[in-house]
């Protein structure tokens, strides 16, 4: 008999995708009117301030998919590290955010960083505690014990999916190379400027304070930054 072929595991990626995706559909079972969406994960420190996570977020009709527009679910990677648990919470606290948007209720102000009471008690409905901060308001989400325990199975594939797995924050103050293209030229004064090579090779350029034509630097004293 001819052996059959073994499936092959699931990667990584595949498996936390497909726990989230659970996580979301487990939401759904139990609150109907939360909208199918389309899952991203991927960095919630790009763009942001030092040491500022933006967990998750809901936008609708972000996507497109035939004549039908579709919301955004996103996931940040750096969340990870807190767990199943805090990631649910996260991911009940967007689905509030999907229940305003099909009921019609406007859940937030500022720009969409400041969370109201309206959202609180959507929140709160969908089983989560949501405290209060100053500046984006009700916002602030935890998973209670009771709900932890209504989706146990959920959070079992949570904790299975998210070991060890998380992404690491963006670092700020990344710059690009200097193009190798530019040298830095001096004159008898002397005085220093950066110019292109093949601008420099065309015809000399003279100091206007010595009179004096600048030359290039030799290579192994030029800027690696």
């Amino acid at each position: 008999m001819r052996e059959m072929a073994r499936k092959p595991s699931m990667t990584v990626s595949e498996q936390l995708v497909a726990a989230l995706t659970a996580a979301w559909h487990a939401i759904q079972a139990q609150h109907p009117e939360v909208p199918d969406v389309v899952l991203t994960v991927g960095s919630g420190t790009l763009g942001g301030r030092p040491g500022q996570v933006r967990y998750g977020h809901f936008a609708a009709a972000r996507w497109q998919r035939g004549d039908a527009q579709m919301p955004e679910l996103f996931v940040a990677g750096e969340g990870l590290k807190r767990g199943a648990g805090p990631v649910l919470g996260t991911l009940i606290h967007e689905a509030a955010h999907g229940l305003a948007f099909v009921r019609g209720i406007k859940d937030t102000s500022r720009q969409g960083k400041y969370h109201n009471k309206r959202f609180k008690a959507l929140a709160e409905e969908l089983g989560v505690v949501i405290g209060h901060d100053p500046v984006i308001g009700y916002s602030p989400t935890t998973l209670p014990p009771s709900t932890a325990a209504e989706y146990r199975q959920v959070l079992t594939q949570l904790e299975a999916a998210l070991t060890e797995l998380y992404r690491h924050a963006e670092q700020p103050g990344a710059t690009k190379p200097k193009s190798s293209n530019y040298v830095k030229a001096m004159c008898e004064c002397p005085r220093v400027i950066r110019v292109g090579k093949t601008v420099l090779a065309e015809a000399p350029i003279t100091c206007g304070a010595c009179g004096r034509d600048f030359v290039a630097e030799e290579a192994g004293d030029e800027d690696q930054d």
